[in-house]
């Protein structure tokens, strides 16, 4: 029997509007707008990252930057959204939460209020014409001023029931304390939206707890260094807080050493909720189905595995009931196929 894992129905719940672009056209669109692009987003892609310390983070920022400068009019935007809608329906996904903060983009689109406009106006469209369903997760920057994120929160919960669905916090945890932005965790959190703040990714176990008691997580992106603490793995289970695993990011970034050090498996077999997620494509070379793979070669996961996880990220998604009803269902004519 086989279990083709670009056929497996699964939700993406961890993918960056600017990570998410194709590498071809990040080069085509840095040509049209006479953008230089680095040697490690042209010969060198993907580039060799590793965030462990200050300047390997300070270095993954600037291609991240150098990347969205790329993005310079609605029609790039909507390109940019289209394929990512396209490239998920290659890879199985049939619901994506996709994140971006929309103050790193006013300086080519006007105001936060005009970009998220445009964003979900493009993302309907995409919608439409893909058949995978897309919602947007406003995230703050952890790096910038608390008073930033609170700004991002209001304007998430402005859109709340018009497409997007969720809050975040991004960028590096060793600059961004989690208690610097409870209130703007509290004023999301107030209007129904998701919490889904990225935590246990370069700081460990504290670093998700944090999240936990801070800023009242829903759903933790990436979390993975919370195995440093078994009581907070069972804290995770016990309230079924889904993680976002990001293997290839991982590895990447220098969070872990290799595929097999990211303990996907032990967090699964903890009961703790996974959901793989690509992260960064564009940066890290690997989209969603790889991370799959990763769990079935490197982990061992079997097909009755692979589809509970893929169950995980639905469960685990703000997808509507609908959705979810029929994504499920999907999930198990695969294993049964």
């Amino acid at each position: 029997m086989t279990h083709d894992l670009k056929a497996l129905p699964k939700a993406h719940l961890h993918l960056h509007l600017t990570g998410a672009m194709r590498h071809s056209t990040l080069v085509e669109l840095a040509r049209t707008h006479r953008v230089s692009l680095p040697p490690a987003l042209t010969q060198d892609w993907p580039p060799q990252l590793s965030a462990t310390d200050e300047r390997g983070w300070f270095r993954f920022q600037r291609l991240y930057d150098t990347a969205r400068s790329v993005l310079r009019t609605a029609d790039d935007l909507y390109r940019v959204v289209r394929e990512i809608a396209e490239d998920e329906v290659a890879e199985g996904s049939r619901w994506l939460e996709l994140q971006a903060d929309p103050s790193g983009y006013t300086a080519r689109y006007g105001s936060i209020t005009a970009f998220t406009e445009l964003l979900l106006d493009a993302a309907a469209v995409a919608a439409q014409a893909t058949g995978v369903g897309i919602a947007i997760i406003i995230a703050a920057n952890r790096t910038r001023h608390p008073l930033d994120a609170r700004t991002l929160a209001r304007l998430a919960v402005q859109f709340a029931g018009r497409g997007v669905v969720g809050f975040g916090l991004s960028n590096d945890e060793r600059r961004g304390p989690a208690e610097d932005f409870e209130r703007a965790f509290g004023i999301a959190g107030r209007a129904g939206l998701l919490l889904v703040p990225h935590a246990g990714e370069l700081l460990g176990a504290a670093s998700v707890t944090a999240a936990l008691d801070r800023l009242r997580a829903d759903r933790i992106g990436h979390g993975v260094r919370a195995v440093e603490d078994p009581e907070v793995v069972k804290r995770l289970a016990a309230a079924d807080v889904t993680l976002e695993v990001c293997p290839s990011s991982n590895v990447g970034l220098g969070v872990a050493p290799n595929a097999a050090a990211v303990p996907v498996r032990t967090l699964f077999e903890a009961g703790v909720p996974v959901a793989l997620g690509a992260d960064d494509p564009l940066l890290f070379g690997r989209r969603l189905v790889k991370q799959y793979e990763i769990a079935r070669d490197v982990h061992g996961f079997t097909p009755q595995e692979l589809a509970d996880v893929a169950r995980m990220s639905v469960l685990g998604s703000a997808a509507p009931d609908s959705v979810r009803t029929r994504l499920l269902a999907a999930i198990d004519a695969w294993l049964n196929s």
